[in-house]
């Protein structure tokens, strides 16, 4: 599409949005000023579903009017709860029901994963992941090296953008899994990573990984819901990914988990085992034994919080009704305006680090400012704007399909450039 830089053109665009009634579903949160913030902070913490209050005032009116016998008799009987959230699940990632499930949260499920599929040995004990990586991740995979009596120093690689650059280029990333494949036991690398915004192609990493023999899995937490995704089919044995941010289910809410079906009856995968993967027949038998139900509800430890996967259902259902195709349809075109807007206006003072090819980044363009710092952040903070800032000298800022207006877009860009000129 041949943008053009004006606020007509952007509200010919908004009218033209097929999806721009979505927005009308969400809470947009309100400046000190009493109008409607410019929210690009999804990619951190999703706005909230109007209809959330609703779900999870069903399950406090079943548990004042039922008590325990909401177990079965509630409006979504609470014993069976997360599978109302399987099938939805599945379809927005790609994955057969048995695949998915919604449980614990991202780092929690990330042990979880590696103490099945991190699985070292003398010969083949490292583990694969990019720079910066997430602070989380990164203290996820050192301890878990440090746990089974490696260490960390030559047992933990990474791999990242080369000098000048802000992107992992994917020819570097196949030549180190080439040259350290045959003492590599896992590759663990993010589906969008979180600083650049970078896409990585899951597919290829998974081809290129099990060639060279080590378990492939990722964190999705920038991923799901900003991008289609095709788990199953991309082979990769596991992923994680929170809830909370583009699927918008609230601050630390319950995250999903992806195991590949070929591991669904695996029974001699090492794995924490809890009442809540027990077989189904049997689990209320309370006997000692552990039989793992097939699939990924075998790695459930706990049953679920009822109250925290309520909002997660009723986001995954306005997500199901807009469809992934539909959305990252419009993805492209915000972000692309966004992209065009500040090489218009301001290329002199921003550069994007965040890939320019839309097939290898999601919705979020990572900033960076020249001659700028974090009081550029906080300027656009006491204006309305709501991004974040990444240390050292990154705003991260994400137009969200389902609920950022194409003016919203024009106008933070406006924003922006009195905020520069002013600084010069």
């Amino acid at each position: 599409m041949k943008f053009q830089d004006s606020r007509e053109f952007a509200e010919k665009l908004d009218a033209e949005d097929t999806l721009a009634g979505f927005r009308e579903r969400f809470h947009i949160p309100v400046h000190a000023t009493g109008q409607e913030s410019l929210y690009f902070c999804g990619h951190s913490l999703g706005l909230q579903p109007k209809s959330a209050a609703d779900f999870i005032a069903d399950e406090l009116s079943d548990w004042q009017h039922l008590g325990v016998r909401g177990h079965f008799e509630a409006k979504r009987p609470w014993l069976p709860y997360h599978k109302f959230l399987t099938d939805l699940t599945a379809r927005l990632v790609g994955a057969c029901g048995k695949e998915v499930v919604n449980m614990n949260t991202l780092t929690v499920n990330l042990h979880l994963m590696m103490v099945s599929f991190y699985r070292p040995t003398t010969d083949r004990h490292k583990i694969l992941i990019e720079t910066p990586a997430f602070p989380s991740d990164h203290y996820a995979v050192w301890s878990q090296i440090r746990f089974h009596g490696f260490n960390p120093d030559s047992s933990l690689l990474t791999i990242g953008p080369r000098n000048g650059e802000s992107s992992i280029r994917t020819e570097d990333l196949d030549r180190m899994i080439e040259r350290e494949g045959s003492e590599m036991a896992l590759i663990l690398l993010p589906g969008v990573q979180y600083y650049s915004g970078q896409a990585f192609d899951i597919e290829h990493i998974a081809s290129v990984g099990h060639k060279a023999g080590c378990k492939v899995g990722f964190d999705l937490a920038h991923a799901v819901g900003n991008l289609p995704l095709q788990l199953h089919d991309s082979g990769i044995d596991f992923a994680v990914w929170c809830n909370y941010k583009y699927l918008n289910s609230g601050p630390g809410a319950v995250g999903g988990c992806f195991v590949h079906e070929r591991h669904s009856n695996s029974v001699e995968l090492p794995r924490f085992a809890g009442w809540w993967g027990q077989d189904k027949a049997t689990r209320f038998e309370m006997g000692p034994d552990f039989h793992p139900i097939p699939g990924v509800e075998g790695w459930q430890v706990s049953n679920p919080p009822i109250f925290s996967l309520a909002p997660v259902l009723a986001s995954l259902e306005v997500f199901d009704e807009a469809g992934m195709p539909a959305l990252q349809c419009k993805s492209q075109r915000l972000t692309g305006f966004l992209e065009f807007l500040l090489d218009t206006r301001l290329a002199s003072r921003v550069q994007i680090l965040t890939p320019r090819d839309p097939a290898a980044r999601g919705c979020q363009l990572s900033l960076r400012i020249d001659g700028g710092d974090r009081s550029v952040y906080e300027a656009l903070e006491k204006l309305g704007v709501v991004c974040d800032w990444r240390e050292p000298d990154v705003i991260r800022v994400a137009p969200v399909p389902l609920y950022n207006r194409f003016t919203e877009v024009f106008e933070y860009v406006g924003v922006l450039q009195q905020i520069l000129e002013e600084d010069q």
